[in-house]
């Protein structure tokens, strides 16, 4: 064979395993923020709280000697200041999208205490009950919002991530991606109640997830979720 087809047929080969090798995406939800110290329901604004910047730079400690490449991030203020701090312990560049911003809340609930009974009676009726998956109160993003969008956003990690990277989102949208990793299509409100409930997602926790182009035909697409909600040592 002569040498300059070798040498194509090696370039092309080292190209293939470039491209079918895996990519490890680290899931933060953002650190603690003055409101969720208050338990008031936000909506886009909410800067961290000492307690929230602490919780990132735990996680960026934790993250640094992994060789993260990129950081993709929610533009919520939260998420931005949650992606910075990390970004200046593992030292890689950030991008933001807003497939990672959090489930948007029904007007009625933004503003006011978690612990309000009309609060939670809403909350309950939106979150904690039984509904087809295009059932919604008022306002909100619903179920079937955010399934859409969690299919947008796992097309956009795997084209977009690196071999290492940190993606930064919320306490929502976290577990609503986390689940339609798993189920796909076969995920639908009732199931994602339970899901939902059973399974916390606290500031600062980290998920790792792989994904596996080779795998793409697979129920799963080529996801698989590694660890759930780990804590770094600020918690």
């Amino acid at each position: 064979m002569p040498p300059l087809e070798l040498i194509a047929i090696t370039l092309v080969a080292i190209g293939v395993v470039l491209i079918m090798r895996p990519k490890r995406f680290y899931f933060i939800r953002h650190g603690e923020t003055l409101l969720n110290a208050k338990h008031i329901k936000q909506g886009a604004e909410g800067a961290l709280s000492e307690s929230g910047k602490q919780q990132a730079a735990a996680v960026g400690e934790l993250l640094a000697p992994l060789g993260i490449k990129r950081i993709i991030a929610s533009p919520y203020e939260r998420a931005r200041e949650t992606a910075t701090i990390i970004g200046e312990k593992v030292r890689a560049p950030i991008m933001y999208t807003p497939l990672l911003v959090e489930r948007r809340n029904a007007t009625e609930l933004i503003g006011k205490s978690t612990r309000d009974p009309e609060v939670i009676r809403i909350v309950d009726e939106m979150d904690l009950a039984y509904h087809e998956d295009d059932y919604r109160y008022s306002d909100e993003e619903n179920f079937q919002d955010l399934k859409i969008r969690a299919h947008k956003c796992l097309l956009y990690l795997a084209k977009t991530g690196r071999a290492q990277t940190c993606v930064v989102t919320h306490h929502a949208f976290l577990k609503m991606i986390l689940s339609y990793m798993l189920y796909r299509e076969d995920l639908h409100l009732p199931g994602y109640v339970k899901l939902s409930f059973f399974n916390t997602s606290d500031n600062g926790g980290i998920s790792v997830c792989e994904f596996h182009p080779w795998k793409i035909f697979s129920k799963t697409r080529g996801w698989e979720i590694l660890s759930y909600n780990e804590q770094s040592s600020a918690h």
